[in-house]
């Protein structure tokens, strides 16, 4: 009962600001503030109002719910935990037997590099500053001169 006339209450405000707002001359406005405050009558109408109250005020519904929640927290543990151990057993075996522990596609920009640069992550890691051999010959700007040649620079 008292839901009810809370929803009664609310419609009747609404129908007031639409009132209002139709003589301010913003019809649109006012026709959708209209019609939102006429959805509280329509479910008191309907019965909706008093079904909704019944659960609310019922304890086993509310232990529903938690068990509700209690399964969506399970099934969202164990979907983090298989999403954590990623691959199976065998496969972990299997990388840890070869010693990788690189990326899983290390030489995947190869053919960007074309036929004059070398391949794989060896290329990308920048040289030791201290090579004497190759200061002292002029080499080290070699490979330097061919990428700049192969851009057209």
């Amino acid at each position: 009962m008292l839901a009810e006339t809370i929803c009664s209450a609310v419609s009747a405000a609404g129908l007031g600001i639409a009132a209002v707002s139709a003589y301010r001359k913003r019809f649109l406005t006012a026709t959708r503030i209209a019609a939102y405050s006429l959805v509280p009558v329509g479910l008191v109408l309907t019965g909706v109002v008093e079904w909704v109250a019944g659960i609310a005020f019922k304890p086993s519904v509310w232990i529903g719910f938690g068990l509700l929640g209690v399964a969506w927290l399970l099934f969202l543990t164990t979907r983090t935990v298989e999403r954590r151990r990623g691959t199976t057993r065998a496969e972990r075996k299997a990388a840890r037997a070869a010693g990788r522990s690189e990326a899983v596609a290390p030489a995947a920009s190869a053919p960007s590099l074309g036929a004059g640069g070398a391949a794989g992550p060896a290329a990308a890691r920048p040289k030791p500053k201290k090579q004497p051999e190759a200061a002292a010959g002029g080499d080290d700007f070699s490979d330097i001169e061919a990428i700049l040649k192969k851009h057209g620079i």
